[in-house]
């Protein structure tokens, strides 16, 4: 059974869900049962879904319940670095802390976010679970299509929203290092607006190849796969993640990444990624270039991510997270 935190009743029934499986609507905006949740545990899940076994609140809030509770923690952003958050998000510590208070557990899909959450939190070790998440399929793109779609023969892609986390502006100035020497690159931000955006049009126009920095938006999933087929390298110098989907997507693809030391990167990504500190413009620029040029790192990067994808899997996901909700009802 799915529900949704929210009165928005056409938006949620929008929602794709598997067949056969009933949504619950909440009828009470979000912010309401917030403010209600850091304050005390009510109202009860139940009061929506009926008696169930278990409750798992998959993006950081999760309702209190007479059931055992799980919350997914995608990442500490909110309560290390609040200023790369929106302040909606930055609500989440006190939810967070308070279904920890009532016996939830704390479902991460790193070890680095694992004991951020442990020390940030307050959250007892033993309630902390890491379960890495799958990865989609993306072999297969047409590179033809994809330059086409970019519009460059010869481009760096940035998948993603426009966010301050994802570092746009320092990459933007990278690439026009590098661009100084390749007048045929391109840089392709592919993603939604999401906030902060001011600073990353900044830095395109401050760019002295900015008109070769091309922004696509939203792009479908069969564009991303053609995009990631025709790209020479995936940018994602994120300050901080916590897992890391984009790279991974890339190395199915067989598309060299340059990535960050940051967050929980280098754990996900391992050696199969180039990850050069994200506060520099001058070794992002220096990966980029290694990444486009050398050849050897070109096909070591290539060899290492398509070994390193395949680690990630769905089915492997599902069963670690069928045995959590048993250990948390056990509990």
């Amino acid at each position: 059974m799915a529900y949704a935190l929210t009165r928005d009743r056409r938006r949620a029934t929008a929602m794709a869900l598997p067949p056969g499986v009933a949504l619950r609507i909440t009828g009470v905006p979000a912010l309401a049962l917030f403010a209600a949740w850091r304050r005390g545990p009510a109202p009860r899940a139940e009061r929506w879904t009926g008696p169930v076994d278990v409750v798992h609140g998959t993006n950081f809030v999760v309702p209190p319940a007479r059931a055992a509770t799980v919350v997914t923690v995608h990442d500490v952003a909110f309560a290390r670095e609040p200023e790369l958050v929106t302040p909606a998000s930055r609500r989440f510590t006190g939810l967070l802390r308070a279904a920890i208070r009532r016996g939830a557990f704390v479902h991460v899909f790193s070890e680095a976010v694992g004991d951020e959450v442990v020390t940030l939190l307050d959250c007892p070790a033993e309630r902390v679970v890491c379960i890495r998440p799958g990865v989609a399929a993306t072999g297969g793109g047409d590179p033809v299509r994809g330059r086409a779609r970019a519009g460059a023969e010869a481009y760096v892609l940035a998948l993603g929203t426009v966010e301050p986390r994802k570092n746009l502006p320092r990459l933007v100035a990278a690439f026009d290092r590098v661009a100084a020497h390749d007048p045929a690159l391109r840089l392709v931000v592919a993603g939604p607006d999401g906030w902060g955006t001011d600073a990353f049009g900044a830095a395109v126009g401050a760019a002295a190849h900015g008109d070769r920095v091309v922004r696509l938006g939203y792009v479908t999933d069969a564009d991303r796969r053609d995009l990631l087929a025709g790209a020479r390298v995936l940018a994602y110098p994120s300050l901080d993640e916590g897992f890391g989907h984009p790279p991974l997507e890339a190395m199915g693809a067989g598309t060299p990444v340059v990535a960050a030391r940051a967050g929980a990167l280098p754990e996900v990504l391992g050696t199969a990624a180039l990850l050069p500190d994200p506060r520099s413009v001058d070794a992002i620029a220096d990966a980029l270039r290694a990444a486009l040029t050398d050849d050897d790192v070109r096909a070591r990067l290539v060899a290492a991510g398509h070994e390193r994808a395949r680690h990630y899997s769905w089915s492997r996901t599902a069963d670690e997270l069928v045995a959590l909700y048993q250990r948390a009802v056990r509990r």
